[in-house]
């Protein structure tokens, strides 16, 4: 069994190589750019990992977790935009260096690009890992849909906020560990666990970077602390601040949504602070977190196989960028 660091290692080794051709080098450029920033490849390792849970790993599975990372630099690439992000793994992000019509592009095609690996899966199991992928990229983008209409409701649900959060993040994870089973020869019921697993490991995961954009070292966290309060999301510290605040903390996080001041940030997280917002996320974070190792257990295979995976979850929770 390889550790969560051994495979991210063996991937970026395979990974790192030239995915588009060369011309128009103005499309392509821009991916190629975006993908030599890096990131912690999570995603194609689960994949990875999730296959060497059942088996060892298949060239099948390296195919699966390339499509997986260029799906996944996709919606990143397409999320900046939409976020107005001026960084990006501490870089400047597509669109500021190359213009919104060509980020738009690139991601597009970096999509489609991802289809090509997909495509080279055996017969066998291409058919319901195309399922899976396919379903999971619909629901990222329902999620994404619901992340902005969220911005401009007045309230909103924690309820509603996880189901957000399950489609938007969740679900690649867990369908990145389940294709990998999937392709490991996982049966139906262990593929039901791993990505129950992975679902609520995806939202403990969400929770940690909710409470990292606030809380976080910007040294650390590779981009500017305090987006989420200047987009005026509703995040999870956002929602349970509005329930607990008194009715002046209300008024006053109103008044900050709507007048924008220049130091909307720091007031924002006085009230955060003083609702006691860190240590009530830091709770939720643990309770999705049980139940996402309740399902581990609950998978057919030797204590010892599931180590690198608990391993990961730690990392996953206890990160700080």
């Amino acid at each position: 069994m390889h550790s969560f660091q051994e495979l991210v290692k063996d991937f970026a080794n395979k990974f790192n190589m030239q995915h588009f051709p060369d011309s128009p080098s103005t499309l392509y450029e821009p991916g190629n750019y975006f993908l030599t920033l890096g990131g912690k490849r999570i995603r194609p390792v689960m994949c990875l990992m999730g296959n060497e849970l059942f088996d060892t790993i298949s060239p099948d599975a390296y195919h699966a977790a390339t499509a997986i990372e260029l799906f996944h630099n996709f919606t990143l690439i397409h999320d900046d935009i939409m976020d107005a992000a001026s960084l990006r793994r501490g870089m400047e992000t597509v669109h500021k260096k190359f213009g919104e019509n060509t980020a738009i592009l690139s991601g597009d095609v970096m999509l489609i690009r991802s289809y090509d690996y997909l495509n080279k899966i055996n017969q066998q199991y291409l058919h319901q890992v195309l399922y899976l992928f396919n379903r999971t990229a619909r629901e990222v983008c329902e999620g994404q849909q619901l992340d902005m209409d969220f911005e401009t409701q007045d309230k909103v649900v924690l309820a509603d906020y996880i189901h957000m959060i399950a489609l938007k993040t969740s679900v690649l994870i867990a369908a990145s560990l389940e294709i990998g089973a999937v392709l490991g020869g996982a049966s139906e019921r262990n593929c039901k666990h791993i990505y129950e697993f992975g679902k609520n490991l995806g939202i403990a995961f969400q929770i940690q970077d909710d409470y990292l954009d606030a809380f976080g070292d910007p040294e650390k966290f590779g981009k500017e602390v305090g987006g989420d309060i200047r987009q005026n999301k509703k995040t999870f510290l956002m929602l349970h601040a509005l329930e607990v605040a008194t009715s002046a903390q209300q008024e006053k996080i109103a008044s900050l949504i709507k007048e924008n001041p220049a130091d909307k940030v720091q007031q924002m997280l006085t009230i955060f602070k003083d609702c006691n917002v860190a240590a009530w996320a830091n709770d939720l974070k643990e309770k999705y977190l049980q139940t996402a190792y309740k399902h581990l257990q609950e998978i057919a295979v030797t204590a010892t196989r599931k180590k690198p995976l608990m391993e990961l979850a730690e990392f996953l929770i206890e990160r700080e960028h």
